[in-house]
């Protein structure tokens, strides 16, 4: 695959498949009972979306995988409070032949956050964080810089948590086996691979994803605690939630990988070493599987009801799961219908979701060890969602509109992806809109005069004006015209 069109990847979260990958073991369906969710996830998977007027098209997981090139995927489904069933399909390892079983271990990525987001909060528990309170007034080895932006408002953890601090640096590409790892501080000012974490305008002022926020987060909570990071996490929320399993340790262990996922391309490829190593590991550092995470969840909607104060009180876990503004919480992403607490991630090599009710016990987890599993953990999800007849995730139907080519022509140019270091050209087509990124490309069909869809993937694009700027936003990446 060549590089352009992974960059388009990135900044849609979805892939195409460029070979067949390995077909799943046949023998992990035994037993399955015709008619069940978990068959029904095998054999007729829903679309993510639909679009109306089309015919609706459902596959069987195996042939899915297979067209999107993931080797192995992982779900664990939460019903009444119970891990009703756990399965593990496909490949862990293509090279080695070994299998994904429920407990193979796959990188979190930004499932990290809403997890890690715990140990924090636990210290505004104990009276030992202020919420809104200023940083710097507790972090030691590390302070954000001060700036005009920070004269105006502090950053605060509450900031921190819901992506509205006002900081920079979105996501992380990780270290491959022969780089030099930096520790937080070095991360926090820039000196691995990712520019330095610094504000951007003032905090509170709009959301905006930032994995540098949860960094910042990180160290805040190490410095605290006078302890790593992964050893706060180990006994301070996951050993009490019982994920004895899962660590936020970075590089995993030698003693740990007998059992993980190795990542890869949609190419087939390996991701060099197998996996990359996260020091930044509250925003993506989370080793685990899909069963842990529910547990994660239980405890969540356990602590919401006041059944559960293992890890934090009903209080700040109804604060923790109570949407602002802009659908966040303290940590995980609020569903637009404000019943589900959920969350991706993205990682070299690594593709997840999950999805769980606040007020409820239900829920479902998704791993994947490809580039592109993204769409396939979304299509699990919503294929979960309807066998349970649960209000979501669900398919989305799109309802295309006709939109003049005056009004398209308001969004022709090139925009420039800072988070991504792409640029991406929008130029009319037929219908809607194409997108271009060197040779690869996507069609774009209009589902108001300022929002569009993708014809193939349906992500969505937003169009708007930032000052007198034009720009596009497609989850949460922002892009600028140049």
């Amino acid at each position: 695959m060549n590089t352009a069109r992974i960059a388009l990847i990135a900044w849609t979260s979805f892939a195409l498949a460029c070979t067949r990958a390995p077909t799943p073991d046949a023998s992990v369906a035994e037993g399955v009972t015709d008619g069940s969710p978990q068959a029904l996830v095998e054999s007729a998977l829903m679309p993510t979306f639909t679009i109306r007027g089309e015919s609706v098209v459902r596959h069987s997981l195996a042939d899915r995988m297979a067209e999107l090139g993931v080797p192995g995927v992982s779900v664990a489904v939460l019903v009444d409070g119970e891990i009703a069933w756990a399965r593990g399909y496909g490949l862990a390892d293509v090279e080695s032949g070994r299998p994904v079983t429920p407990n193979t271990l796959f990188q979190a990525a930004s499932i990290s956050k809403p997890v890690a987001a715990l140990a924090a909060l636990r210290l505004v528990e104990a009276g030992r964080v202020d919420l809104d309170g200023d940083v710097n007034a507790y972090l030691t080895s590390w302070r954000v810089p001060e700036s005009w932006f920070t004269e105006q408002a502090p950053v605060t953890l509450r900031g921190l948590l819901t992506h509205r601090a006002g900081l920079t640096v979105w996501g992380f590409p990780g270290y491959g086996p022969d780089d030099e790892v930096p520790d937080g501080p070095g991360i926090l000012d820039g000196r691995g691979n990712t520019d330095p974490v610094r504000s951007w305008k003032t905090p509170g002022e709009s959301w905006r994803y930032s994995g540098g926020g949860y960094t910042v987060m990180q160290q805040l909570v190490a410095d605290m605690a006078g302890k790593p990071f992964a050893t706060v996490m180990r006994g301070e929320v996951l050993d009490p939630i019982g994920m004895s399993r899962s660590t936020y340790e970075q590089p995993i262990p030698p003693e740990r990988q007998t059992d993980i996922a190795t990542g890869y391309r949609p190419s087939g490829n390996r991701v060099p070493g197998g996996w990359h190593t996260y020091p930044e590991q509250a925003a993506a550092g989370l080793w685990t599987t899909p069963s842990e995470l529910a547990l994660y969840a239980r405890e969540m909607q356990r602590a919401w009801r006041g059944e559960s104060t293992r890890v934090l009180g009903q209080a700040l876990v109804r604060a923790m799961l109570t949407p602002d503004e802009d659908d966040w919480g303290l940590g995980p992403a609020i569903s637009a219908d404000g019943e589900r607490f959920q969350h991706g991630g993205s990682n070299q090599g690594f593709r997840c979701t999950f999805a769980a009710y606040i007020d409820g016990d239900d829920g479902v987890f998704v791993m994947t060890n490809s580039d592109s599993g993204s769409p396939l953990a979304a299509q699990i999800a919503a294929t979960v969602a309807h066998a349970y007849g649960w209000s979501g995730p669900l398919s989305e139907e799109k309802v295309p509109v006709e939109v003049s080519a005056e009004v398209r022509e308001r969004y022709l140019g090139t925009y420039v992806a800072p988070e991504l270091g792409a640029e991406f050209r929008f130029q009319m087509g037929e219908r809607g809109l194409e997108l271009r990124q060197g040779p690869a490309g996507a069609e774009l069909w209009p589902l108001s005069d300022s929002s569009f869809f993708d014809r193939e993937t349906g992500r969505e694009v937003h169009f708007s004006l930032d000052g007198e700027e034009m720009a596009v936003r497609v989850g949460s990446i922002v892009a600028i015209r140049r």
